[in-house]
């Protein structure tokens, strides 16, 4: 979120022009030209404001867009050269993207975005306009996507956490279960393919399309275990010889 502060304590860089617009009317005497300048102006250390200005001359168009820069400045919040989280700026029909980039990315945006985020003491940042390319439009969408900017400082004092003053944010500590009884919580939601049970669908499993042989080899090793050794059998009294005394009857 943009803080308004005062110039008197800020050492200003040049301005930058980002267009002066001429427009004339018809009198009797013939054409008379007036100017209109939009400028932008900052200290390239998160502070930038924007001014416009109107004359019947160049130079004291910009004068006066310079002026009412310097009484519209902000401070903006930065994370190092580049700015904290994405943001979209809108006006009008103009639609501008802010996307923070690493280091080494440089700025890659058009004129208009360039001189506000140059300004703003940005190095490295991705940028996208969409809608109406007026600079005019394209300034104020810009400042609009700085505005939605928050420091990680901000977002915890709206999420009600402690801020403590040796860091910029608080140090959170993990709640929950400890890292034993997480594992053991932990489902395995990997799919079971070629595994050593199979699922019932999984390829090697049970009732995959496996190759022929694996059945074989997986019966042959459940049979050593699930077969149990053989109980000794009781042996049968021996029976007597049959004789012809035994058969039953006397021959005659």
């Amino acid at each position: 979120m943009g803080q308004r502060i005062s110039a008197r304590d800020l050492e200003l860089g040049e301005e930058k022009v980002v267009r002066v617009n001429r427009t004339s009317a018809v009198v009797k005497g013939g054409r008379r030209f007036s100017f209109a300048a939009v400028v932008i102006i900052g200290d390239r250390r998160g502070v930038v404001g924007y001014g416009q200005g109107k004359a019947r001359e160049v130079p004291t168009s910009i004068e006066k867009a310079v002026r009412d820069a310097r009484k519209n400045l902000v401070r903006y919040p930065l994370r190092g050269d580049t700015i904290p989280h994405t943001v979209w700026g809108r006006y009008r029909a103009s639609r501008v993207l802010l996307r923070p980039a690493a280091p080494g990315t440089g700025i890659k945006a058009g004129a208009t975005v360039r001189a506000v985020v140059e300004e703003l003491g940005v190095r490295n940042i991705l940028t996208k306009v969409y809608g109406s390319r007026n600079p005019v439009n394209i300034v104020k969408a810009t400042l609009n996507g700085l505005d939605q900017l928050l420091s990680k400082k901000d977002v915890f004092e709206l999420r009600g956490l402690p801020v403590h003053p040796d860091r910029e944010g608080p140090k959170l500590e993990p709640v929950g279960l400890e890292p034993d009884e997480r594992r053991k919580g932990r489902k395995d939601t990997r799919r079971q393919r070629g595994g050593k049970d199979g699922g019932a669908r999984g390829r090697g499993g049970r009732g995959g399309r496996g190759k022929p042989g694996d059945a074989a080899a997986e019966k042959a090793a459940e049979a050593p275990a699930a077969e149990k050794p053989a109980e000794p059998k009781a042996e049968k009294p021996a029976e007597a010889p049959k004789t012809d005394e035994n058969k039953g009857g006397d021959k005659e």
